[in-house]
């Protein structure tokens, strides 16, 4: 770590300050190109501190960074992780004001919750498997307080891997049999195709995303539990939210999942 335990600290406040305030700060490798993604976790852990303290809860967590492209615009070979804060949590058919982010923009993505506890490491893509007992379509409001999006590696983990909100479908029951690297997504904004995407977009496998999850956090001491929530990563690039946009990710065999934006 490059960083000071007030440093740390600060730079915390500052997301904190800037997530209730709706105002975006620099990026803080403007200040210290130095910093890593060690340093942007000590960070995330501050922030998720002073959140749980205003009474949130972190109901499982998110995958980014699991395509390669996006890896190669980050210059890293592994996705980044934050934790989903059950104030964010939507279901199907909500309004979300527009006003309640910064910069938002929209995925669609594959989200698993899981039937049993997982802690790495030496978690394998059949033993996570066998922990997810639900699967549904997801949105991801994808937003940063970081100003203009101008984002490194370090400030979207400091910032809680840039997550903004998530809207959910009905959950179903996995089918141990179907592969999710084959479950195909169409994306319309206000009926228009913007992406389609695949399962296999998020590091090969989303179900392999829920193995790296539970073996990163074990190397933390963090275990996924049961009941947790794991976002497996966009299966197309961002699409940007403005007010009175509906979005609908339509998916094979998970069925439709839809977000409306409010203006205020």
């Amino acid at each position: 770590m490059n960083t000071s335990a007030d440093d740390t600290n600060s730079r915390a406040r500052a997301l904190y300050e800037a997530r209730a305030n709706r105002l975006a700060i620099a990026p803080f490798t403007d200040a210290d190109p130095t910093l890593e993604a060690e340093d942007g976790y000590a960070i995330q852990r501050e922030l998720v501190g002073m959140l749980l303290a205003d009474g949130d809860c972190v109901v499982g967590y998110k995958a980014g960074l699991t395509s390669e492209p996006m890896q190669e615009m980050f210059k890293t070979r592994t996705p980044d992780y934050g934790p989903v804060l059950a104030s964010t949590v939507r279901a199907s058919g909500a309004i979300v004001p527009a006003s309640a982010f910064i910069a938002p923009k929209v995925e669609a993505e594959i989200v698993f919750r899981l039937g049993r506890p997982l802690r790495g490491p030496g978690v394998t893509v059949e033993t996570a498997r066998e922990a997810i007992s639900e699967v549904m379509a997801g949105l991801e409001i994808v937003d940063s307080r970081i100003e203009h999006w101008r984002i490194r590696l370090a400030d979207t983990i400091a910032d809680l891997a840039s997550n903004g909100a998530i809207v959910l479908s009905q959950p179903l029951a996995l089918d141990p049999e179907h592969d999710h690297r084959l479950t195909g997504m169409v994306f319309t904004r206000n009926g228009d195709v913007v992406a389609t995407g695949a399962g296999a977009a998020a590091l090969g496998d989303p179900v392999k995303v829920v193995a790296w999850l539970a073996n990163t956090l074990g190397r933390h001491g963090v275990t996924l539990k049961a009941g947790h929530l794991i976002m497996t990563g966009a299966l197309h690039a961002a699409v940007p939210m403005h007010p009175g946009d509906r979005f609908v990710a339509e998916f094979d065999r998970l069925g439709p999942v839809t977000l409306h934006v409010g203006g205020a």
